[in-house]
């Protein structure tokens, strides 16, 4: 395994109003976004007891993932896939601009537009105290 593999990490976030995450799980680049989501919903489950629809891009498509998170969540949960109608034009997806802008948020962050920590717990606090220092200035 070559240094470049080990450290490429991927993160997921999940965002139930806006400017405040959720859900945050930093996994490693060969983890699929479905799993790391799954991971996500499993680390808060206890906070997630009143939602009712999670709306996720179509890479989320999927029997296993809407069957993983109603196993999670709940069998009243219903999962939505936002889908383009055309598939070269811009459009923008209703509520997907949030996810979208709070990454380019955190990519501000010089540590984390790199994203080359060792340790995934390292990359998670990082995240985290991007969020907070984001949340302080704006307060």
């Amino acid at each position: 395994m070559t240094r470049a593999k080990r450290c490429r990490a991927s993160s997921g976030i999940s965002l139930l109003i806006p400017r405040v995450p959720y859900a945050i799980a930093v996994t490693t680049a060969e983890v699929t976004d479905r799993k790391g989501a799954l991971r996500a919903l499993e680390r808060c489950q206890s906070n997630l007891t009143h939602v009712q629809s999670l709306l996720c891009d179509s890479g989320y498509t999927g029997v296993p993932f809407a069957e993983g998170v109603r196993e999670i969540l709940g069998e009243q949960l219903t999962v939505q896939i936002a889908k383009r109608s055309e598939l070269h034009t811009f459009k923008v997806m209703p509520k997907r601009w949030i996810v979208e802008r709070s990454f380019a948020w955190l990519e501000k962050n010089r540590r984390l537009w790199k994203n080359c920590e060792r340790k995934l717990n390292t990359s998670l606090q990082f995240i985290h105290l991007a969020f907070l220092a984001l949340l302080l200035k704006r307060s």
